[in-house]
């Protein structure tokens, strides 16, 4: 990760899962009280402090959510004890780092103007897979929107 750039790049996207989670930042074992990689740190602040787009999708956008103070992100539903989000508690996690979570749909991404990032639930919903693409797809889309 130490070759990109925020001066050279267009935009930045990560994604999730247990890399994220674990590697990226320590989430997984800390919840809110997490930590975020040095590496990643300083080149998403490059890059939200360079106006250019940030997308994450998953259990990424706690990153952002750390880093950003006020940032809107979204990890789907707040609602937990449901089969079809058993990662809402998520929420809760990223309002309490400073965060604003916004409730969307699996299929759908937020997009934060202001901040320039974009967010999608992908796997932390359990639902076919061809709803999670479309999710991360439409995120993709509203990133490269926001490199023009």
């Amino acid at each position: 990760s130490s070759g990109i750039n925020a001066e050279y790049g267009d935009a930045v996207i990560l994604p999730g899962g247990f890399g994220a989670a674990k590697n990226l930042s320590s989430f997984a074992t800390e919840g809110a009280g997490m930590s975020v990689d040095e590496t990643v740190s300083e080149k998403v602040r490059a890059f939200h402090a360079a106006g250019k787009p940030i997308g994450l999708c998953c259990i990424a956008p706690v990153i952002a959510a750390k880093l950003i103070p006020g940032v809107e992100v979204t990890v789907g539903s707040d609602q937990e004890g449901t089969d079809k989000w058993p990662y809402a508690g998520t929420a809760g996690a990223i309002n309490a780092m400073g965060g604003k979570h916004v409730v969307t749909d699996v299929s759908q991404a937020h997009v934060d103007s202001q901040n320039k990032v974009v967010t999608t639930a992908a796997y932390m919903c359990e639902t076919n897979l061809h709803e999670i693409h479309d999710g991360i797809g439409v995120m993709v889309t509203e990133v490269l929107k926001l490199t023009k």
